[in-house]
């Protein structure tokens, strides 16, 4: 299984970061322990979103999609709002 996650940081709420891993906790780890770069002035970090895939390649499609989108269409898809989700989508087509 890989995971696409998506941590917010718990010093400056308003910062994210989207990533794939294999292993969630070993991942979360890392960023709090600051050997990420662009993670690492805003730690602490929790892990507020995770979806599951079967192979890599299609995480890191799911990973680059997600990246691409704005701020309102990432909350809405943290907050499981389908139909902002879904009106926003309409919009950046």
């Amino acid at each position: 299984m890989v995971y696409v996650y998506i941590l917010r940081s718990v010093s400056k709420p308003g910062e994210r970061y989207v990533g794939i891993t294999a292993d969630l906790r070993q991942r979360l780890e890392y960023h709090n322990a600051g050997r990420c770069l662009h993670t690492s002035k805003f730690r602490p970090w929790k892990i507020i979103y995770t979806e599951t895939f079967e192979d890599k390649t299609s995480a890191l499609k799911r990973e680059r999609q997600i990246k691409g989108w704005t701020r309102a269409k990432k909350e809405a898809l943290i907050s499981g709002n389908r139909e902002t989700l879904r009106m926003l989508s309409k919009w950046t087509q």
